[in-house]
């Protein structure tokens, strides 16, 4: 559970489309703009579990080897990840785009529409999440609901905390820009050594 949770920290912290639209909201539009998203992505997080968990469920029971599947396919992804983090000339989540006044109710759908068109959330679910699933603790599906939880509490409360102080922190990275690079790269090198750990892991 605390190794999953650590992961799931991490990859929440990891710069993607869920975090460049609420910082660019909150920005744009003010701190409740940013949470009201942040109530769809929520929701977006939700659809996602339900829809893993019961799947997980189905193909461990079904395939023999969809364990070594994943953890290769996760693998790979937490690679891309690092890559992401530690390209050159990558794109700060920080750098404001500009976005139109929405109403509330199309603050909380697009929200929810850009964590379900959210890629790096879909691999997430169908592939770091089954490799901590053990059939011989019991129920596939309740562990798979227990984890997906934990990634959601973790999500949302890391970013709620970015959409609440989205400006300070556009303007503390702005000013500083060696302390932006250093947080790439420790991300960077945190996420390949993860999935170092992933591809050598033994079956189970």
């Amino acid at each position: 559970m605390l190794t999953f949770a650590a992961i799931a920290l991490g990859m929440a912290l990891t710069p993607g489309p869920n975090m460049v639209y609420l910082i660019s909201r909150s920005i744009c539009q003010g701190r409740t703009a940013g949470l009201i998203s942040l109530g769809g992505v929520a929701l977006g997080f939700v659809f996602y579990m339900l829809c893993a968990a019961f799947g997980i469920t189905a193909l461990v029971l079904a395939v023999p080897y969809a364990y070594d599947a994943v953890r290769i396919v996760g693998a790979l992804y937490l690679i891309w990840l690092a890559w992401q983090a530690v390209r050159p000339g990558g794109r700060s989540p920080f750098q404001v785009r500009d976005l139109p006044v929405d109403s509330p109710r199309k603050l909380f759908l697009m929200g929810f529409l850009t964590n379900l068109l959210n890629p790096k959330i879909a691999v997430m679910y169908l592939s770091l999440l089954p490799q901590f699933i053990d059939p011989a603790r019991g129920s596939v599906l309740g562990q798979a609901l227990v984890l997906g939880s934990v990634q959601i509490i973790l999500s949302v409360g890391i970013n709620a905390l970015i959409a609440v102080s989205a400006a300070s922190i556009a303007i503390f990275l702005t000013q500083r820009p060696t302390f932006a690079l250093i947080q790439r790269w420790v991300m960077g090198t945190v996420l390949a050594a993860l999935a170092v750990r992933m591809a050598t892991e033994a079956r189970r």
